[in-house]
């Protein structure tokens, strides 16, 4: 029979699933981590959870936090099982999990963030790390902060009670620095290139428009390290909280992933880190080049695939992995066109990554849903897809393929499928884009006029053309025909 998860019933989990070897009252803070879903727990969380099993890292454990009211439901699914989870890693040889405890306590979600704000202020806490998706740094369509936001706007007038985690950030190294602290590490475990130096643009961007004088002790005294993270977590729905049950453990919150792992880390940290590279981790001065690598040829693969996976009513990524036309679509752009603009690094060349994400996205194991993945487009081409065009065009090196890439996106953005049913909302500027996706059926330069993620990108008239003649067949003839013809060429 299956037991509830709490720190009472782990004696008597099934023995083949790992437990924690350390105990919840050895354990005290070091880390506060806002965005607490699954990517976290199965990946930050996992490194620091191993260290602990290894008799380390004790003063490290993270308190969770999160600052939209969707965050309270999470709250409250993890303290009632004592903030453990169950990680369930579907390798295609054969299933395993084990329990997770580095997560000690959620601070509760407020609409000041009174008590983020002051778990952060706490000594004790030593660095503040984030998931808050790519979306979610306030940035304008040049990458800049965005000041004129309205969360920026109401933050920077009322800094006392910020809606936003970066507010809370702000608000809490106020109160730091003011009882002679000192500062903590801003830690992003997003997927952005140079994710640390966004952070910092908008943590500092923000704090200038209120305190200029604080604005410059943040920019000085803490740091921001950059990072490169990869492990695939489809999200949790029925089937993996039966999954979880099957192990012989209820928890509300599972966690499933894939069997791999990999986190670059640039190794500045202001206040001290847990040695997470005794779990796997990767300390480097060069994290570029691995997130480079894993941007331009995973993250922008799945954009490769996703796009005409909803296009054609495809649920799963490793459905369109099995989708001949599609699988082979994802290969030659990636090989011909993104490939030459991806340096190798130690170990490994961007040939044999693109081998392995090969493998990575076909593991049927992993039920990623092609709509997850295909969730945030406005983010994700500009953050993912769009820098290698601009590589390609500035090396005179092929688009074609990447195009197409786009020009999938704008057909999956007109609202329906090839079948006829409708694609819900699946971005936070969806009306926006549907409007020009369906204005661009006749007029495809329409959707290149989308300044905000195109830029003047869409005005280069070798892309333009190339788009133009890719919509239209796709409209024409279909997606499918499209990726052939490409793929034939």
């Amino acid at each position: 029979m299956a037991q509830p998860l709490t720190l009472k019933t782990l004696k008597d989990l099934p023995s083949d699933i790992r437990v924690p070897s350390y105990k919840r009252a050895d354990l005290s803070p070091g880390i506060v981590h806002i965005g607490l879903g699954n990517f976290h727990r199965g990946h930050q969380a996992w490194y620091l959870h191993r260290l602990m099993d290894m008799g380390l890292a004790h003063d490290w454990a993270i308190i969770g936090a999160g600052v939209r009211a969707a965050d309270t439901a999470q709250r409250e699914r993890l303290k009632a099982q004592d903030y453990l989870s169950t990680l369930i890693e579907l390798d295609p040889k054969g299933k395993s999990a084990e329990i997770t405890g580095s997560m000690i306590g959620f601070v509760p979600v407020e609409d000041d963030n009174a008590a983020l704000i002051a778990q952060m202020a706490d000594p004790a806490i030593r660095i503040v790390s984030l998931t808050v998706t790519e979306g979610g740094y306030y940035q304008n369509g040049a990458g800049g902060f965005d000041a004129a936001h309205p969360d920026m706007v109401h933050d920077a007038a009322q800094p006392a009670t910020p809606k936003t985690a970066f507010g809370a950030m702000i608000a809490a190294l106020k109160l730091r620095r003011a009882a002679g602290h000192g500062p903590f590490t801003c830690q992003s475990c997003d997927n952005l290139q140079g994710n640390g130096a966004i952070l910092r643009q908008t943590v500092v961007g923000l704090a200038q428009l209120s305190d200029p004088d604080l604005a410059a002790w943040i920019d000085a005294q803490c740091t921001f390290p950059n990072a490169m993270v990869d492990c695939i977590v489809p999200a949790t729905g029925p089937a993996e909280l039966a999954l979880a049950r099957e192990f012989g453990v209820i928890d509300s919150a599972p966690v499933t992933h894939e069997n791999f792992r990999q986190w670059v880390i640039e190794d500045t940290f202001c206040a001290g880190r847990p040695d997470w590279d005794r779990a796997g981790a990767t300390f480097t001065d060069d994290v570029h080049a691995f997130e480079a690598m894993k941007l331009r040829l995973l993250n922008a693969g799945h954009q490769i695939i996703a796009n005409p996976g909803e296009i054609l009513n495809i649920e799963t990524i490793s459905g369109c992995m099995a989708h001949p036309t599609i699988r082979a679509f994802l290969l030659k752009v990636s090989t011909v066109e993104s490939a030459p603009h991806v340096d190798a690094v130690p170990g490994m060349t961007a040939l044999a990554y693109i081998d392995l994400i090969d493998g990575r996205f076909s593991n049927p194991e992993i039920r990623d849903t092609v709509r997850r993945v295909a969730f945030d487009g406005s983010s994700r081409h500009p953050g993912f897809v769009l820098p290698i065009i601009r590589d390609a065009l500035a090396a005179g090196t092929a688009i074609e393929g990447l195009a197409l890439v786009e020009a999938l996106w704008a057909r999956m953005c007109a609202g329906t499928r090839e079948d006829g049913t409708e694609i819900a909302p699946n971005d936070p500027y969806w009306a926006d884009l549907k409007a020009a996706a369906q204005a661009a059926k006749t007029n495809p330069q329409a959707w290149l006029d989308q300044s905000r993620l195109y830029g003047d990108l869409g005005c280069n008239a070798a892309f333009s053309a190339a788009f133009d003649h890719w919509l239209r067949m796709i409209w024409s003839d279909g997606a499918t025909a499209a990726m052939q013809h490409y793929i034939d060429s």
